[in-house]
């Protein structure tokens, strides 16, 4: 008898130790690509709103595309790319994580600018946050990420507008709660079910 219950015992053991290690290795699953905590700047919101990125998203898991609103083809990718995923999680999946998008061209792209664009595309601004900021901040912000926008080509619009478009990186970042870029999509081309799963893996 006594036997029988030292072999459950051992039995329970082994079978708890296997799945915490299969949890531990779910969780850990992503590497860690560069850490954000020494980094902080001040951006502005669609909403006017002074913001510190990242140091006031620490906590929440990120998914942050990078941006301008002129763009004809990438970056309409990206974002509904980003709005694929956020209507892919549900209530409970998506309680803390925040969606963010950085614009690269901050001289066109004002909060009213980026909240019109958000309109137009009937985001969910629930969680999802648009971001711009001085034009010096935003390009020492873009450097530090890895984000290159290099003007392409522009033109001139009927109210005589000069509009720059951009030759830039194409990505989303998946950012951890402790600031940690775990992994880097291409915007524009996201396996949808790829980064929710990811998501997920992280909360």
């Amino acid at each position: 008898m006594l036997k029988k219950s030292f072999i459950r015992f051992i039995s329970i053991w082994i079978i708890t130790v296997a799945v915490c290690f299969i949890f531990i290795s779910c969780k850990q699953s992503l590497p860690v690509i560069d850490n954000l905590q020494q980094i902080n700047y001040q951006l502005i919101d669609q909403d006017g709103k002074f913001v510190n990125f990242p140091k006031d998203f620490e906590g929440k898991t990120l998914v942050t595309g990078y941006i301008f609103t002129n763009c004809p083809d990438i970056c309409p990718l990206t974002t509904n790319n980003m709005r694929l995923v956020q209507e892919s999680l549900s209530k409970e999946e998506s309680a803390n994580i925040e969606f963010i998008s950085i614009s690269f061209d901050p001289l066109i792209d004002t909060p009213e600018i980026l909240t019109k664009f958000a309109e137009i595309r009937n985001l969910d601004l629930t969680n999802w946050t648009f971001l711009t900021g001085k034009e010096e901040t935003i390009s020492s912000l873009m450097k530090e990420l890895g984000i290159f926008a290099i003007v392409g080509d522009s033109t001139i619009t009927s109210s005589g507008e000069k509009i720059n478009y951009y030759v830039h990186t194409d990505r989303i970042s998946l950012i951890d709660t402790e600031l940690n870029i775990r992994k880097n999509y291409l915007g524009s081309k996201v396996n949808i079910e790829e980064i929710v799963s990811d998501i997920i893996s992280l909360n």
